[in-house]
Formats: structure tokens, sequence, C-alpha cells
């Protein structure tokens, strides 16, 4: 659990990755927040939940508590970055908050949600830092402060930030939203914890989607809205989108907006498996009417013959 805590990351063992953000290109960004980073999502899943049920369903409630402090810890930490890819990679590691709920919900939306998550956060986490590389490539700055007005210059990047923002911030009808969705309603309807708790995670869940608009909306202000730098706006390579950049933020969108208005074309590849998996984790928790509390041992399940 701790080594695939350092690397999908969950707080306290999540500084690396701003620090990676901040230093690395854009190809290695796009690697780096859509596939790397959800190797140790896929781990837990494949080592932590198929391998070692017992110890899984043990610590999952210590999952959720790591999952809401993720989501809030780094949507607040975000608001406070001047630099943009630290900003977005603050981003990614509140979004990876609900892929911990969602393993932890011991049912299968929930499961389903935590798997989509990862998948939808890869193509978003990709075409966002794709973005960030093209702004940087002609504003030759990534603090916030040294931006603004730039947006009557570059209408194809301020048109694909936006929709790419939008993805990231939940919006219905892409694939985030459907995905933290089914994390909620997942947890919600889990019958593994008492309801107070599951009333404290939700909630405090919520207040971390709330806000995340906030900290990307405000983002795409101080860059493409506010007063204009004067000596920025009339650089000669502050030109707008290649089509080459437009294909590339097409191929990610497409998938992002299909994904959201028919979830079932992706969630169907892995049902079974998903099923299969939380079969095994539900063996070991408590007899019905007895909510898993933490702290108390799992029992052993009686032998199937």
């Amino acid at each position: 659990l701790v080594a695939y805590a350092v690397k999908l990351p969950i707080f306290p063992l999540h500084t690396w990755l701003p620090d990676a953000h901040g230093e690395a290109t854009a190809p290695v960004h796009m690697l780096l927040a859509g596939i790397l980073l959800k190797m140790g999502g896929y781990a837990l899943v494949r080592m932590n939940m198929q391998m070692l049920p017992e110890a899984h369903s043990y610590f999952a409630p210590i999952l959720a508590i790591l999952g809401v402090v993720n989501i809030i810890y780094a949507a607040l930490t975000s608001f406070a970055q001047r630099n943009l890819k630290r900003k977005i990679a603050y981003s990614s590691i509140s979004h990876m908050g609900f892929v911990l709920i969602g393993l932890a919900s011991f049912t299968n939306t929930g499961l389903s949600g935590a798997v989509l998550q990862m998948i939808s956060h890869g193509l978003i986490g990709a075409s966002l830092f794709f973005l960030v590389g093209a702004t940087y490539d002609r504003t030759h700055t990534l603090i916030l402060e040294e931006m603004g007005g730039v947006g009557k210059r570059m209408p194809k990047v301020f048109a694909m930030f936006t929709a790419c923002s939008l993805a990231s911030l939940a919006l219905p009808g892409m694939s985030g939203f459907v995905a933290e969705l089914m994390v909620f309603i997942g947890f919600a309807t889990s019958d593994a914890y008492a309801t107070p708790f599951k009333a404290v995670i939700i909630i405090l869940a919520a207040v971390g989607v709330i806000l995340t608009p906030i900290y990307l909306l405000s983002m795409l202000r101080q860059i493409f809205y506010g007063p204009e730098n004067k000596e920025l706006v009339e650089h000669e390579d502050l030109v707008d989108a290649e089509p080459r950049e437009v294909f590339i933020i097409a191929c990610l969108l497409v998938p992002i907006i299909g994904t959201g208005l028919y979830p079932r074309l992706v969630t169907s590849l892995y049902d079974a498996t998903v099923s299969g998996l939380n079969a095994e984790v539900r063996q070991y928790l408590p007899p019905a009417g007895r909510p898993l509390v933490l702290g108390n041992p799992p029992p052993t399940p009686a032998p199937l013959l």
C-alpha cells in the first residue's frame, strides 16, 4: 500500500509529483499524468484487492479517509500555486482522491467509477499538460501573474484550454462527471460502513468538487483575461494553435465527451472483472448489520465447500 501510495500519489507521499511536473517537458507531462500515475491505482486494484483481499478490506476505511484528504488538501494547495504546471499537478493529486474512495466503497458502482476516473483523468490530464506546454512555448513563462489578456491573440488555444478545464472540473456530459458521480453513488450505497462515516466522507468529497471549478476557472481568467501584459501580448511568438495541436486535443476530447455521453462504451469492457474483484473482497466484510469498524480485523470467510 505504501509503495503504491507514492506512485498514485497519496498524501503525504505526494511531494515528488509537483516537483517532477515543474521540471519536465510537455511530452513527459503527458506520459506522467496520462499513464504513469495510473499505475499506482492499477496496482491497488490488481495487487492489493486481488492478491490481498483481506488486507484490503481491513485498510479500506483508511483509503476512504486518505481519499478525502487528497481531494481537499490538493485543491486548497492548488489555489496557492503561481506556477501553471504545479497548479495542474496538484489538481491531478486531488482527482486521484476519488479513485481511493471508489476502491474503498465495496460496491461494483464505486469500483467501476474508480477505474473510469483513472481512464478519464488520463485523457484530461494529458490534454491539460499538452496545452500548458503549448502556452509556455508562446508566452515563455509559467507564472500566472505574468500572463493575462492573451485570449484575443490565441482564441483556439483559449477554446481548447476552456474545454479541457471544464472536463477536469467534471462538467456534465464529460467523462469526469460520470466517474465522480459513480464514486459518490457507490460509496453512498455501500453497506460496509455506518451512515455517519459515509455522510462525512461524501460531504467532504463534495467540498472538493466545489473547490475544483474555483481554482480552474480562476486559472483561465489569469491566463486569458485580466489586465493585458503589453510586452507579452505584442510578442511575435504569441500565435494561435497550429492544426496539429488542434488535432491532438480533438483526439483527446472525443473520447472524453463520448465517455461522458455514453459511459457504457468503456465500463462494459471491465464490468465482469470489477464484479469478480468486489465479490472476492466482500467475503471479508462483517456480517450484515455490523458495519466495518476501523481497527477490527475482518472475519475469515466460511469455506465454499
